[in-house]
């Protein structure tokens, strides 16, 4: 995993760390609940449209996720924190399938964090991730790699 944070700047590092054990508690141990309930405050504002507004309804989908998709799991690949913000860019693998074979969607979040360490704010952007032969699934099926270079 690539870091990038000023070693300096103790709330970059406090909200990474916080980052990291977000998405590890709340999606890999599978402990969503308990995990928005630590690292997000309750009035946490949510920019993906398909969750709702506030810590609780966080933890509310990825419990259905992890509960309906026992394979769950994200893979953190590179975080950036600088001051109350911090970037990550993650494959999520088995949010949507239980086949051991997908190779997951690929997600770069941004969340905002008060002076408490708690997050407050969380935007998105999410593609599928394809395979040598199925490079772009979310455009067409069936479209070859134009280079030899992974997503993460």
């Amino acid at each position: 995993m690539l870091v990038l944070v000023n070693h300096n700047d103790n709330r970059a590092l406090r909200n990474k760390d916080n980052v990291l054990a977000l998405y590890d508690l709340m999606i890999n141990r599978k402990k969503s609940e308990e995990a928005t309930a630590k690292f997000l405050r309750p009035d946490y504002i949510q920019h993906n449209p398909l969750i709702a507004d506030g810590s609780v309804a966080l933890g509310q989908y990825f419990g259905q996720v992890t509960r309906e998709h026992e394979r769950a799991r994200v893979v953190v690949h590179k975080v950036i924190a600088v001051g109350d913000y911090v970037f990550a860019h993650v494959n999520f693998l088995n949010l949507l399938t239980d086949s051991p074979t997908d190779t997951g969607i690929a997600g770069v979040d941004i969340y905002r964090f008060d002076n408490e360490g708690k997050a407050v704010e969380h935007w998105d952007t999410l593609q599928l991730v394809g395979d040598p032969t199925n490079s772009a699934p979310w455009i067409a099926p069936n479209i070859p790699r134009a280079n030899t270079h992974g997503m993460f």
